[in-house]
């Protein structure tokens, strides 16, 4: 048995002895006033018929009451179904290089790191589709099928590097051909994400994908690498690092092929090809390919439904307080219709002295559990999860506030999952600082793992709010504080691989902008030396050259300009 509001059980630590406490000092004080207000000879005659026993009785069934309806209050949950959440989305399979060139570090920090992290950054911006992973060199396999667990892709990913398949080279066609494989028959789009620097050892890719496009496939093309190439580098057992030859002993050097890449997206309907350069290219890659297309229905995991179990408590408690106030205190008297009582030991008056205490208690208990027990039943985020499922996530959101609002209006205690939850549902839609808002409500939550899920979730915001940064000192701002959020996610779980990996991505991250600002400056001081000896000519090349690609470099722009100016005064262009 669970229970949904387990919390709530500390309170049969609190109520129930204090209930008792409450009854056996109210019935010690009434002794005292009576022996107070009534001469000792009358009070045998006034207390005649009433029962101890009944007295007792009836003050543990109002405890056992209370502690019924607490029990209500923690929502148990026994048994449970498993129901299936339909979604409209894509399948999507994700094809990555990974052969020995993708060693190269043409691209930070390598070329199959880079494209690990895209298929990664893919997977946030599928929201609802399914995805599937096919890794490949000299052979390919499906190393993830269509799935919409994140989880299972994430893992798949992480685990790919250049060992993974034995053979040697680049079979781009095979890739191809795996991928179709993992479509189901009747399927109006097969959508293929290809990652690779386009290296191919068979030459049958275009063949391929000219197949593939018959069968209805939609092939999109991402390019890992420059076409200036880099030397492929490799560690031995040892640490130390040596360079890739090739059978005659000569240093192999990677090259990106673009033209075979535009080849193969061009070979299929509304394909295309992108270079990965900067961190927008898997947005333009979703917003002008994958987002348009047409989503067809698919299934969506199985989720597990508890059976809630609260009303027999519930019954129970009510049956208890009913009977409690049906049952007299005195014994009933066959004698009493022929025995003339005093006015003074009516029933009625001394009823009277009773009942109220009895009676108001068991008011406040059903005000209470009336209360309370319809807002849960109100406050279920079950449409909340459906719009979340559905790919709705601002409704979801809205929801998930609405929720939090009616908490606060009833001056309850904000509940930390909720928050979670719409800080979720807010990342989906891109509401980075409304996510914020509620991830940080989570951190006073007293569950230590959801605390650590929301450090998680902190720093995948704040990585997302400096990717979205317009000058670099905003992004270094943001990635920072990721770093602190992942740290503390990672002090909180130090077995959270996903955390880990990322603590040390934007570490990385942040330590290559430093560099970047570095490398800015020194550039700068040589245009500078260059200035004051009138070179402007190579002042200005000085400062074209780290213009090309380099944020840092942003601040120079007038300084730049000034020097074009004058260089086109002192050294103008022959007619």
């Amino acid at each position: 048995m669970n229970f949904a509001y387990g919390h709530m059980l500390w309170l049969l630590l609190v109520v129930p002895p204090l209930l008792l406490g409450f009854f056996w000092w109210a019935g010690r004080d009434r002794q005292r006033r009576m022996t107070q207000f009534i001469e000792a000879r009358l009070l045998p005659g006034l207390t005649s018929g009433v029962s101890p026993t009944r007295q007792k009785v009836r003050f543990a069934m109002l405890t056992a009451a209370v502690t019924l309806l607490l029990i209500a209050l923690a929502r148990p949950q026994w048994g449970f179904t498993w129901e299936e959440s339909k979604q409209k989305g894509l399948d999507i399979v994700v094809a990555i290089d990974t052969s020995k060139s993708m060693l190269a570090e043409d691209i930070a920090p390598n070329r199959l790191a880079r494209a690990k992290l895209a298929a990664l950054d893919l997977m946030q911006q599928a929201k609802s589709d399914r995805l599937g992973l096919v890794a490949f060199a000299g052979g390919a396999f499906l190393q993830c099928p269509l799935t919409i667990d994140d989880n299972a892709f994430r893992q798949s990913v992480e685990a790919l590097d250049v060992n993974i398949i034995p053979q040697g080279g680049t079979a781009v066609a095979e890739a191809v051909t795996t991928a179709l494989t993992a479509f189901k028959e009747g399927d109006n789009f097969k959508v293929l994400v290809l990652f690779t620097d386009g290296e191919d050892n068979d030459e049958n890719a275009v063949s391929a994908a000219q197949a593939a496009a018959k069968e209805g496939m939609k092939i999109f093309t991402i390019g890992i690498g420059t076409a200036e190439g880099e030397l492929l580098r490799v560690k031995d057992a040892k640490g130390r690092t040596d360079y890739i030859r090739d059978t005659e002993g000569n240093v192999v050097k990677s090259r990106l092929n673009e033209g075979l890449l535009q080849q193969i997206a061009g070979a299929t309907e509304g394909g295309f090809y992108l270079p990965m350069r900067g961190a927008k290219t898997i947005d333009a890659l979703y917003e002008k390919g994958l987002a348009p297309l047409p989503k067809s229905e698919g299934q969506e995991k199985l989720v597990k439904r508890m059976h809630e179990r609260y009303h027999w408590p519930l019954g129970l408690a009510m049956a208890f307080l009913l009977i409690e106030m049906l049952m007299p205190e005195r014994k009933r008297d066959k004698q009493a219709g022929n025995k003339e009582l005093p006015r003074s030991n009516s029933p009625a008056q001394d009823k009277a002295a009773h009942a109220p205490v009895s009676r108001v208690t068991a008011a406040m208990i059903l005000g209470l559990g009336l209360s309370v027990l319809p807002f849960t039943g109100i406050a279920s985020p079950a449409s909340a999860m459906k719009d979340y499922s559905a790919g709705q996530y601002t409704n979801a959101l809205t929801e998930y506030e609405r929720l939090l609002a009616e908490q606060t209006k009833a001056q309850k205690p904000e509940d930390p999952r909720l928050h979670f939850n719409a800080g979720t549902a807010a990342f989906r839609a891109t509401n980075y600082p409304a996510a914020l808002q509620h991830f940080n409500s989570v951190l006073a939550a007293p569950d230590i793992r959801l605390q650590q899920k929301a450090y998680y979730n902190l720093g995948n915001t704040q990585f997302r709010l400096g990717q979205a940064a317009e000058d670099l000192d905003k992004l270094q701002e943001a990635w920072e504080e990721a770093i602190k959020q992942y740290q503390h996610a990672v002090m909180l779980d130090k077995a959270d691989q996903s955390a880990t990996f990322n603590l040390a991505w934007v570490e990385s991250a942040v330590e290559q902008i430093k560099l970047m600002r570095e490398l800015a400056k020194r550039a700068k001081a040589e245009a500078d030396a260059a200035t004051r000896q009138r070179n402007y000519r190579r002042a200005l090349e000085i400062m074209e050259q780290i213009m090309q690609g380099n944020l840092a470099a942003k601040p120079f722009e007038d300084f730049t300009k000034k020097l074009k100016d004058i260089d086109a005064i002192t050294n103008p262009r022959q007619p």
